[in-house]
């Protein structure tokens, strides 16, 4: 039964609703607490294949399996992690290209920008709202606006309000 479960939770990947949640799959949300293992498959009896440390992490959800949700990291690993353990709460790192370039935090929303910073790869911020080509980031010491393109954690021309 595992095996035809587990199954069902590769198939609905390719669909555009959560057969449990009935929430859109693919879609993002991020990690809930500072320990949260992952593992190979949807139950307690798969082994752990890492733990992520850190809260606010972006995840993407590309399945559901009863409580258990197969989510990707930023970097493309996959695994399942227990619904409790993830939250609607919407967040981003700068992912810039090429990596060492630093990415400005713009006052404004427009091109040209008048830069408040200039933000490092890695760095987690919580989004604010976006207009489908800029997004309005916050962290600790900072609040503006990056184009959109620039974050992992939300996707191209989506808009957040």
């Amino acid at each position: 039964m595992l095996a035809t479960g587990f199954a069902e939770a590769q198939a609905a990947a390719e669909t555009p609703q959560g057969p449990v949640s009935g929430l859109p799959v693919p879609r993002f949300v991020s990690i809930k607490s500072d320990r949260v293992n992952v593992r190979t498959g949807p139950t307690k009896d798969h082994e752990v294949a890492w733990v992520f440390t850190r809260a606010g992490l972006p995840v993407e959800i590309t399945a559901e399996f009863e409580n258990w949700r197969r989510v990707r990291d930023g970097e493309g690993a996959e695994g399942w992690v227990y619904h409790s353990l993830l939250t609607g709460r919407r967040t981003a790192i700068v992912n810039p290209r090429p990596k060492d370039e630093l990415v400005p935090l713009c006052a404004r929303p427009q091109e040209p920008c008048q830069t408040q910073a200039k933000l490092q790869a890695g760095v987690l911020a919580a989004i604010r709202s976006c207009t489908g080509a800029w997004c309005r980031i916050s962290g600790t010491d900072f609040d503006g606006w990056v184009v959109q393109e620039r974050l992992w954690g939300v996707y191209p021309n989506e808009k957040i309000d």
